[in-house]
């Protein structure tokens, strides 16, 4: 187990933060930008976020990177400023942390598929290496492989990330199949967890796709098919949508109340992702210290 893992885990469970799309949507955002670019243009709004999770009790926040590889930025025309806007996300969490809290790069998938060749292992294997390297450089402590639905693009994000000597977490996303416990390529938690801890993650685990309800047998099942340290961020439940916005129902104190359960299924590491906020980081810190 990597040093830092095993230090954040002298006292479990490990509280994360929350959401940070619909934060910056929040803020205003508008449908179709680029979140990442506004660490280079907003990044006082950026910094404000990480700084409202440190607030609320996370012990480890992320950082504004999640579409940062060049191949994604590509679709807003800022391939060439990835190295510049991951070093930048990273410095603002950084500095929103300062002492308090851990900061993890947040490495998101490309927007594309290996399976169709639409991109190509060596492509995304360059652009997650650059990303992982402009994220140590601006000062995260570890990264984390987010939202995952191919596993063979999850493995090129693990392998990208361990060169930079970081711990490195990894999560998929199960949303798929009558149970929704099927990442969109029809993998199981089992499958999945066993495929990213070989591939060196040092925490596996699941974020994003459904509401804590869902995530408790998923922990469990992962649970039992690795040994590495689990990690859980599941969304503010369904959303509903109202216009172009996605609406979520669930309080802070409903969604805090399942924490409890998700340690219980073997979590180790638990926050939140779509719809969640600062408030529910804050309610699910109350419940963790009762």
């Amino acid at each position: 187990m990597h040093p830092l893992i095993a230090e954040l885990l002298k006292s479990p469970p490990v509280l994360l933060d929350g959401a940070w799309g619909t934060q910056l949507q929040a803020r205003g955002l508008p449908p179709g930008a680029c979140p990442d670019e506004w660490n280079l243009s907003r990044p006082e709004t950026v910094r404000e976020i990480a700084a409202a999770y440190v607030a609320a009790g996370s012990r480890i926040i992320l950082t504004n990177t999640f579409g940062a590889n060049r191949v994604r930025l590509a679709l807003h025309g800022l391939s060439d400023r990835a190295t510049e806007i991951n070093r930048a996300g990273a410095r603002l969490s950084r500095e929103a942390a300062g002492e308090k809290a851990k900061v993890f790069g947040s490495i998101g998938p490309s927007g594309k598929l290996l399976m169709t060749g639409e991109t190509t292992p060596e492509e995304l294997a360059a652009a997650f290496e650059e990303q992982a390297a402009a994220l140590a450089e601006g000062g995260a402590d570890g990264l984390v492989v987010e939202t995952m639905a191919d596993l063979e693009e999850a493995r090129l994000a693990v392998a990208a990330a361990k060169k930079t000597g970081l711990p490195t977490v990894a999560c998929m996303v199960f949303d798929s199949g009558k149970d929704r416990d099927r990442t969109m390529m029809g993998l199981t938690p089992e499958q999945a967890g066993k495929g990213l801890e070989e591939a060196g993650a040092d925490a596996v685990g699941s974020n994003c796709g459904q509401g804590p309800e869902g995530f408790v047998g998923i922990c469990r099942r992962l649970r039992a098919a690795v040994s590495a340290p689990i990690w859980a961020k599941p969304n503010a439940g369904l959303p509903r949508m109202e216009g172009d916005r996605a609406v979520y129902d669930t309080t802070p104190e409903e969604f805090a109340a399942r924490a409890t359960d998700l340690i219980e299924a073997g979590a180790s590491f638990v926050g939140g992702c779509c719809g969640t906020t600062p408030e529910f980081i804050r309610a699910m810190a109350k419940r963790l210290a009762n």
